[in-house]
């Protein structure tokens, strides 16, 4: 927990109480499922919470924002940032439906009350968002047409309504059919941890 108000002190107090449960639901969880790997779970704030907190680096989501987290998997980055968001309003979705089980079960005892979960995929949901939230689900070129057509047309955020993406490694071929309007950024510019020196925040407007 102490990785986490390092890089946001201004967390109130019902934000750390959240944040600080977050471990105990999941390792309850864990022993059910294999939500997060095992060795994983040593690092269970850096390699999941913080990280998906990179993109509260980015973009400081307005009030009443509404976003789609695509394939979250066990709730990230949906679930920390919507703690970190209460005023706006997190969709999370996963075609698995015991991930979903877990992330509906954390969202309620956390008392998330701007945060859904679903088990559908992204093709088959309605309804239009501000962004797209995800974590590396896939190829930026393969994910774009998944969500390409959800994207809200009214702009009030800081940065134009499209893709935030959460990605480590070379991404220069990935990226290249988007190089004219995509924007990256290191999360090591952000957080000093080794695990983030090849991980970036891409936002890709659309």
């Amino acid at each position: 927990m102490d990785i986490i108000l390092k890089y946001f002190p201004e967390l109130t107090g019902r934000q750390r109480e959240q944040m600080a449960a977050l471990l105990l639901l999941y390792e309850e969880w864990n022993a059910q499922i294999n939500v997060i790997s095992r060795k994983d779970m040593e690092h269970f704030y850096e390699h999941h919470v913080l990280h998906s907190l990179a993109i509260a680096k980015v973009m400081p989501f307005a009030p009443m924002s509404e976003v789609l987290d695509v394939g979250t998997g066990g709730g990230f980055p949906g679930v920390p940032l919507a703690v970190m968001f209460p005023e706006a309003r997190f969709t999370l979705i996963d075609s698995i439906g015991k991930k979903i089980k877990v992330v509906s079960d954390v969202i309620d005892r956390l008392g998330l009350t701007n945060a859904k979960a679903i088990q559908i995929r992204a093709e088959a949901l309605d309804g239009e968002f501000d962004f797209v939230v995800s974590r590396a689900v896939t190829a930026l070129p393969e994910f774009v047409p998944w969500v390409k057509n959800k994207i809200s047309k009214s702009h009030y955020n800081r940065l134009r309504n499209g893709i935030l993406y959460l990605k480590g490694g070379d991404l220069t071929s990935e990226l290249f059919p988007f190089r004219h309007k995509v924007r990256t950024w290191d999360i090591a510019e952000f957080f000093v941890e080794p695990f983030f020196e090849t991980k970036k925040v891409i936002h890709l407007p659309l």
